[in-house]
């Protein structure tokens, strides 16, 4: 699957997403494009599932006609995030087309 990591996702995630081809918005140059543009990017790139931190994403946006997944990780602490990596992963790897997933970080 491919998976696109947005600004503020922490990199060291995709050590735990060995069957995913993972890219970030940094690495595509994208990092400065806005949310509705980072996603028509992505979806014209064939990203399947969009990996965020931005849990303002679903108000700012209108989802209903994307083919891109979006979880949303509540949190960008990397040291919090670790604690739910099982979590994380189940919800990049169950999330469906057009799907959104938040996962809480206590």
């Amino acid at each position: 699957m491919r998976v696109l990591f947005d600004q503020g996702t922490p990199v060291p995630l995709r050590n735990h997403l060995p069957t995913h081809q993972v890219t970030t918005a940094f690495e595509l140059n994208w990092s400065s494009l806005s949310n509705g543009e980072l996603l028509s990017e992505a979806e014209a790139a064939n990203f399947e599932v969009l990996v965020t931190t931005d849990q303002n994403l679903r108000y700012q946006q209108n989802l209903t006609k994307r083919r891109i997944a979006i979880v949303v990780i509540a949190s960008t602490s990397w040291p919090r995030i670790q604690k739910r990596i099982p979590a994380v992963v189940d919800a990049i790897n169950g999330v469906e087309t057009g799907g959104y997933v938040e996962v809480a970080i206590p």
